[in-house]
């Protein structure tokens, strides 16, 4: 299955054909960047001491906009049965801060929060590593509610719903834990897959396993 990395715009238009990768020329965005609306500020959990939980993606964004916040546009339709796939190439340290851009971007050119959920095959990213400290009930009460980016470890991508994006970040972590995971992060992107990680090992990968 051929993956197309480029990151200028979310959404490619071309399904990818055969198991080879030509890594992305940039990452620069060509766009504007609207924001797709503020979102409620984080507040402390009551009874709970310590840090107030980090401002979701989409919290952020809205925080750096100034001025009023213009309408996001509305992204093309997708077919749901194919997800297109997108390559960031990317070493083990440097994929999540990838994947994160590539979810800023998305929120930027009109993806709802809820649409994006984010695996990492490493280390977990430092939303969910705060969101499990107040326990798993708690945690995974936010990914039923599908109305924020969702991010979760490859060892869990069985018990993660499906999203339209799904952002895979392979930032370390066994190969094998990638060669599992991956082709089931496949399976729950509804529109579009992004890759960020080693295109050698991403193309082994997807290139026997779809």
């Amino acid at each position: 299955m051929p993956l197309t990395p480029a990151i200028e715009e979310p959404q490619i238009h071309e399904s990818a054909q055969g198991p080879r990768v030509t890594p992305a020329a940039s990452r620069t965005a060509q766009t504007p960047r609207p924001v797709p609306g503020p979102r409620p500020a984080a507040v402390p959990r009551p009874g709970r001491p310590g840090p107030v939980r980090p401002a979701p993606p989409a919290q952020r964004a809205a925080q750096a906009a100034p001025g009023p916040v213009p309408a996001a546009p509305t992204a093309p339709s997708v077919s749901a049965a194919v997800p297109q796939v997108q390559l960031i190439p990317a070493s083990a340290e440097g994929a999540l801060d990838a994947a994160e851009e590539a979810v800023d971007l998305l929120l930027d050119t009109g993806r709802a929060p809820g649409d994006i959920l984010v695996i990492t095959t490493g280390d977990p990213h430092p939303w969910a590593a705060h969101e499990l400290s107040f326990g798993e009930a708690s945690y995974w009460a936010q990914h039923d509610a599908g109305d924020d980016v969702f991010y979760a470890d490859a060892a869990h991508v069985q018990r993660a719903g499906g999203r339209s994006v799904v952002v895979f970040a392979a930032n370390g972590g066994p190969a094998e834990t990638t060669a599992a995971a991956l082709p089931v992060a496949l399976t729950r992107a509804g529109a579009l897959l992004i890759v960020c990680g080693d295109a050698r090992q991403i193309n082994s990968v997807l290139g026997a396993g779809v």
